[in-house]
């Protein structure tokens, strides 16, 4: 049963670091990134205790879609309790102040934060679903792994993508450590700092580590909408509206019919919320049909309050700047010609991401390092936007450079 009562919230006197927020929603979205098998969703599963794997990918032993999860990190409140130990993570329906787990400590566990994870595929052949979950990340944990060479093809793609983002807050972790010998360890260790030397992760700490060695929402009604929280905030209640949503064309043109509807839950995991704030990843409990959540189908569209959406765009003119080469392929130094990244021509065929939206564009016109693009899908977002552009290299999708959105041509809203 649903109320209309409105929820009264005194914005002025949230913050993320709030302990009435921190006990509910994960206020900080962390992603995992790196090269395939280096160890990403383990060390979620470390740290959050949930395997995100989906069924098909636990039999492959491969991260293919974007996986979430939250947990709880507290510090004990014993000063004689000693680092690491005084260091807990949990997942996130554990409770507030739990008792130190260390025998004989007696302190108690304090919150320090509530994280959500993205954990993002490492293969080649899925960096646009990286790209996507890049969008929302407000930090990240870079895998490399001990016993493999340092770079390996995705980590230097992955770096670089983070780059575009203007991702600064960035931690290295030096994974599967208990695999090697210490004098291995010190040696790729040297290896990290050369190839980070140059990039936005220079000063980033390196932490060795071993990941290894290291739910169900009830009565929600209608489809559940899951992602992040931008800007302002979300209430039980709240009549919402989602853009771009029902795509059609009328007259030789395409239109767009934003689906409205109402919010009947707010969930982080398994804690109920009587409204969101920015940061973390919750669940939209809606009246929607519950058909157009299925199988992602509405992946990469946006909700928030009516009329206040950006528009919807299906051409965009960019400001665009090109990589110097390819990432993440291999190439021998004969090669290393071929893998130097070439303008933008007319009529290609490029791989767009928009903030979680992924979709085809044909580059229209080309002028210096203006662009016009025609999209294959409408997409709703607004100008000053940063995007990724991707080019078909040897049969897969590679980052080669990025953009900011100048301007564009609005699809009309169908009412």
């Amino acid at each position: 049963m649903t109320t209309d009562k409105k929820i009264e919230v005194d914005i002025s006197t949230l913050h993320p670091l709030s302990p009435e927020i921190m006990k509910n929603q994960a206020t900080i979205n962390l992603g995992t990134i790196g090269h395939v098998a280096h160890g990403k969703t383990t060390v979620v599963k470390a740290i959050s205790g949930v395997q995100i794997k989906f069924r098909n990918e636990l039999i492959r032993n491969i991260t293919i879609k974007l996986g979430y999860a939250n947990a709880k990190i507290y510090k004990c409140d014993n000063p004689d309790c000693p680092r690491p130990d005084c260091y807990k993570s949990f997942g996130s329906g554990k409770e507030d102040n739990p008792p130190c787990p260390r025998p004989n400590c007696g302190g108690t566990l304090q919150l320090l934060r509530h994280v959500s994870f993205v954990d993002c595929p490492g293969h080649d052949i899925l960096m646009a679903t990286m790209l996507n979950g890049a969008a929302v990340m407000d930090a990240v944990l870079l895998l490399i792994a001990g016993n493999e060479p340092c770079p390996q093809p995705q980590t230097s793609e992955h770096l670089a993508a983070i780059e575009i983002m203007k991702l600064k807050d960035i931690i290295i972790l030096q994974n599967k450590i208990d695999l090697i010998r210490e004098s291995s360890a010190k040696e790729q260790y040297k290896q990290i700092k050369n190839f980070v030397q140059d990039t936005i992760a220079k000063d980033a700490p390196i932490i060795p580590t071993s990941a290894q060695l290291g739910c169900t929402i009830d009565n929600l009604r209608g489809g559940v909408a899951g992602g992040s929280l931008l800007q302002g905030i979300l209430r039980v209640g709240d009549e919402i509206e989602i853009r771009p949503g029902d795509v059609g064309t009328k007259e030789g043109r395409i239109r767009c019919t934003p689906l409205r509807t109402k919010i009947l839950s707010l969930m982080a995991e398994e804690n109920k919320l009587d409204f969101a704030i920015p940061g973390g990843l919750i669940g939209i409990g809606t009246k929607i049909d519950p058909a157009l959540c299925r199988g992602n189908h509405l992946v990469g569209h946006v909700i928030g309050a009516v009329g206040k959406l950006p528009d919807i765009f299906i051409e965009i003119e960019i400001n665009y700047f090109l990589l110097r080469r390819l990432l993440g392929v291999r190439v021998s130094e004969t090669q290393q010609q071929t893998s130097s990244i070439s303008a933008l021509e007319k009529n290609e065929i490029l791989l767009v991401n928009i903030g979680s939206t992924t979709t085809g564009g044909r580059v229209l016109t080309v002028r210096g390092d203006l662009a016009k693009i025609q999209l294959q899908n409408p997409v709703c977002t607004e100008v000053g936007e940063k995007i990724a552009l991707s080019r078909k290299v040897q049969d897969h999708w590679r980052l080669i450079g990025w953009g900011e959105i100048k301007r564009g041509t609005v699809v009309p809203i169908e009412k």
